[in-house]
């Protein structure tokens, strides 16, 4: 399935309702990992209802004991596409009898996408079909490329954020047995290199305030819309690997064992019956 226009085509699968390609037909330049290597087998899930998991993979809800795995059920089921055109796809997931087996909650996801020029419009809609609240958080992973080019290396590659940023820090221990250090930072342009993200293990940074995020290599590079989302993280899994995901997050998984109740977890948000979620971003190639 794709999508595309004089200069651009992007391409999808209905696994997750996933991008699988960004490409520029006039250069050659794929913007998107193709979850082709050995480092990570994921491209550009949707995160929901849970980002990350809880402590032990397990919840509770009305005394009943559910468990998910790794970011939630999106990114594992196969999706409808519900509309295609030339410039414009949507996939949608409805509840089910396996989805209910690990969350149980009806509920009707959508993602669509829309391209125009060199940017692509992605707009996720959840709606809450239960006849009770629904405890959710939600998040995007999105993996681009990096470098684009021949003869570029990772290190060619900063990232910029639209606005000066003070923001914090959060580092879980590795051990989860201690909640995770909480330290200022200041930043506008941060190098990137492999050991800083992955020193970390996954770069999190709690209340920025730009609008947009741009991953800037000597020429070509990608701008992220991530203005309204609590939460931003950069990660790669090993030096080498050929992508970074930038990942605005509403939410988080637990960083240390919770005795908060499931729905009363950082980052959770509660949907009303029949109401719905809302949430979109943009992405830019040049």
């Amino acid at each position: 399935m794709k999508i595309a226009n004089e200069r651009y085509e992007m391409t999808f699968c209905s696994r997750g309702g996933e991008m699988a390609s960004f490409l520029d037909k006039q250069t050659g330049i794929q913007y998107l990992y193709q979850g082709d290597t050995e480092y990570w087998g994921g491209k550009n899930p949707g995160l929901f209802p849970i980002v990350g998991n809880t402590f032990d993979g397990s919840y509770e809800i009305n005394g009943k004991r559910y468990a998910m795995k790794n970011h939630g059920l999106v990114r594992y089921a196969d999706l409808e596409c519900i509309h295609h055109d030339d410039s414009s796809i949507c996939f949608e997931l409805k509840d089910n009898e396996e989805t209910r087996k690990q969350y149980p909650f009806s509920f009707v996801y959508r993602v669509s996408y829309i391209l125009e020029n060199n940017r692509c419009t992605v707009t996720y809609d959840i709606t809450n079909t239960s006849d009770r609240d629904m405890p959710f958080t939600f998040g995007l992973h999105p993996a681009f490329l990096c470098p684009l080019c021949d003869g570029e290396q990772f290190s060619d590659y900063h990232l910029h954020f639209s606005s000066l940023e003070q923001v914090t820090q959060i580092l879980p221990y590795a051990d989860k047995q201690r909640p995770p250090k909480r330290i200022p930072v200041t930043f506008q342009d941060l190098p990137l290199s492999y050991d800083w993200i992955i020193d970390a293990s996954t770069i999190i940074y709690e209340g920025c305030k730009s609008a947009h995020l741009t991953l800037q290599g000597k020429e070509h590079g990608v701008k992220i819309s991530i203005g309204g989302y609590p939460y931003l993280a950069i990660w790669t899994p090993k030096e080498g690997a050929s992508f970074v995901c930038l990942e605005p997050w509403y939410g988080h998984g637990d960083f240390t064992k919770e005795k908060v109740p499931f729905e009363q977890r950082e980052g959770m948000m509660k949907l009303s019956s029949n109401r719905s979620f809302t949430t979109s971003y943009t992405i830019e190639v040049f």
